[in-house]
């Protein structure tokens, strides 16, 4: 169960993924209690870092998260490295700096960062080499398959990265220009962590414990990352920590157990964030943490549209609970 990124060792199979807009430090701090064995902050600008920015610095605030990664993005591996050693210089609690070499958004990709970077494997291996020059904690990278279904060269940058001695990898299974749509191919990473000398992080389309089962027997990797699958349904991290320390199955929770959860992230939320803030987050987070049961579209309509305080997002969960509270929600 036990596997190592450089000198850290992680004792698990659920990794809590870097998402924007979602894994602020209210967000990891809620999630801290379902087992994630990492958990990453958003992806900060190095720049943002270097200049002092008020809100990147919001970005990788830690403290008692539990074991935490940083993710950076970027292009410039000198820069990266400055912002890299700002970051463990003046955080005690940082476990590793991550590199995004993977993200697909237009507005990052058209400055030369995130999944950009795949598109020369030299420099991704500059980047890498760099950071580890300037700090002495592990140095990760998340890339993608690609820039396209043409120009699937992640093994290429997979080699760049592991001659520039990068102490772990997460694969992102699709392509640049596939986004976040359509069917991950995971077949393109079968038997891929034997063919690799350092961990290897799977991720994509992870909704359900079986999802995390196969990518896992697929590509053979020490762990899952857990992304967009684990919005309002935080006990997926539960189900594959369990299952891949045990063997046991645990069973879906129900509406009442998830609409418990919704207002304890609701609480860790405000501890970060003022109230207008808070209350369109949970027009976005309150609707998944009933989806996928018999009858919910309704309710979640009216959550997503209707829930104007703290007040009414409890009385709607509370009216939800007294009409289906034991329900099991569905595999998602």
């Amino acid at each position: 169960m036990v596997w190592k990124i450089g000198d850290l060792a992680i004792e698990g199979s659920a990794i809590l993924a870097p998402m924007s807009g979602f894994t602020s430090k209210g967000y990891r701090d809620f999630m801290q209690p379902f087992g994630a064995s990492l958990s990453f902050t958003e992806m900060a600008s190095d720049i943002g870092i270097i200049h002092g920015g008020r809100r990147t610095a919001e970005y990788i605030e830690l403290n008692d998260n539990g074991l935490t990664g940083v993710q950076l993005f970027g292009n410039d591996p000198n820069e990266l490295s400055e912002a890299a050693g700002i970051i463990a210089d003046n955080n005690p609690d940082v476990a590793l700096i991550d590199i995004n070499m993977g993200c697909p958004v237009s507005k990052v990709v058209r400055n030369d960062a995130g999944s950009y970077l795949m598109r020369d494997p030299k420099r991704c291996g500059e980047i890498i080499r760099k950071v580890r020059s300037r700090i002495d904690i592990p140095v990760t990278a998340k890339i993608r398959l690609g820039w396209s279904d043409t120009e699937m060269n992640f093994m290429d940058v997979i080699d760049e990265l592991q001659s520039a001695e990068v102490d772990m990898i997460s694969l992102h299974v699709r392509t640049k220009k596939e986004g976040y749509a359509g069917k991950p191919h995971y077949e393109c990473a079968e038997g891929l962590r034997k063919r690799m000398s350092v961990p290897l992080v799977i991720s994509g389309n992870i909704y359900s414990l079986d999802d995390a089962i196969s990518a896992m027997n697929i590509s053979g990797a020490d762990a899952v990352m857990i992304a967009r699958g684990g919005v309002g349904n935080p006990f997926l991290v539960t189900q594959v920590d369990r299952y891949f320390r045990t063997g046991e199955r645990l069973p879906n929770p129900t509406v009442r157990q998830q609409a418990e959860w919704c207002i304890q992230l609701m609480e860790s939320l405000s501890r970060n964030m003022d109230e207008d803030t808070l209350i369109r987050k949970m027009r976005c987070y309150a609707p998944k943490f009933i989806a996928g049961c018999h009858g919910c579209r309704e309710h979640r309509l009216k959550l997503a549209t209707m829930t104007d305080s703290r007040e009414s997002l409890i009385r709607m969960l509370d009216s939800i609970v007294e009409e289906m509270g034991d329900v099991h929600i569905g595999d998602r």
